[in-house]
């Protein structure tokens, strides 16, 4: 017999998070459709902050998620993030929500009266040449240095974002006319991309010091202590530049700015927003269009210095 005074088991049932699984099926369907490693790991990155979020909320099953949660959630990061970055989650839980009525996890989407998240339209600041210069003087003759060098110039005369640059094989270079074939892209189609002189010079001085006939072989390799050389990753470009911004004396610019600075000093120099558009590998225009705010007022602050009837009178 159970003594008077022993405190009574309470039964406790643990409801387990349904979202999980739905997650994984999502990112398999994902995988179903053939798309890139980059596009998969946005999703994850996105969703599994949503998902936790709605754990604190007590929300474990995807027909608990209302409106109200994802409003709730948006307003939380935008405490501490740009308006580009909530739209990025916003669009990653709007894919996932699609993926569960698709799916008939659930019967309605609960987010198809919610508006999306307004995007600042102003644009982050390039590189500038000042920073690039002061950069390059930190390069040496060595083989780091040489390395560094050629890596600088093609970021600024490609506008690759960062995750092609880290994907090129030596192969996929071709310095008799400057083009670079791109497989491995955010969108997988393949584009070619070109370097001018300086970049092809740089490129070709860091390739003596390489000894590699493989052309399978990553153009970027990373230098470990013990000798061996790793194709450099994501996190490594990114030291690079941090490194060099220190021995320059300068604020470490960030990777994307290279290629803000690219398609501003394309779009400066005359070139169309089609072919730009096709060398940056953008989908659609309207990206491109943002960097014609920054055109126009240039343009802008030329007239005002050389106006002709300001100049004659």
């Amino acid at each position: 017999m159970q003594a008077q005074n022993q405190p009574r088991r309470i039964l406790q049932i643990v409801t387990p998070n349904q979202l999980h699984t739905w997650l994984r099926d999502f990112i398999l369907d994902v995988r179903a459709a053939n798309r890139s490693e980059a596009t998969i790991g946005f999703y994850e990155g996105k969703l599994k902050p949503f998902l936790a979020y709605l754990e604190e909320q007590g929300v474990t099953d995807p027909a608990q998620i209302t409106a109200r949660h994802l409003r709730s959630f948006l307003v939380h990061l935008g405490e501490s993030r740009e308006s580009g970055g909530v739209h990025a989650y916003w669009r990653a839980v709007r894919a996932f929500v699609r993926f569960l009525v698709r799916e008939d996890a659930i019967d309605r989407n609960p987010l198809e009266k919610m508006r999306s998240p307004k995007v600042d339209q102003d644009l982050l600041d390039p590189v500038s040449t000042e920073t690039v210069n002061a950069l390059l003087a930190t390069c040496d003759k060595s083989d780091l240095g040489l390395r560094d060098k050629a890596i600088l110039l093609t970021l600024l005369d490609t506008g690759l974002r960062a995750s092609e640059m880290v994907s090129l094989n030596m192969a996929d270079v071709n310095l008799n006319d400057g083009s670079i074939t791109l497989h491995k892209t955010k969108n997988r189609k393949g584009r070619f991309v070109f370097v001018g002189r300086q970049a092809r010079k740089a490129i070709a001085a860091y390739l003596r010091t390489r000894q590699e006939d493989e052309p399978t072989r990553p153009l970027w390799v990373a230098h470990h202590q013990d000798g061996e050389r790793t194709r450099l990753q994501y996190e490594g470009l990114r030291d690079i530049v941090r490194r060099r911004a220190k021995q320059a004396g300068v604020t470490a610019p960030t990777l994307h700015s290279f290629r803000r600075s690219f398609a501003l000093t394309m779009l400066r120099n005359g070139a169309d927003l089609v072919s730009l558009s096709r060398m940056m590998g953008h989908g659609s225009l309207p990206v491109l269009t943002r960097y014609l705010k920054q055109i126009k007022e240039d343009l802008g602050e030329v007239h005002a210095q050389h106006s002709p009837a300001d100049t004659l009178l």
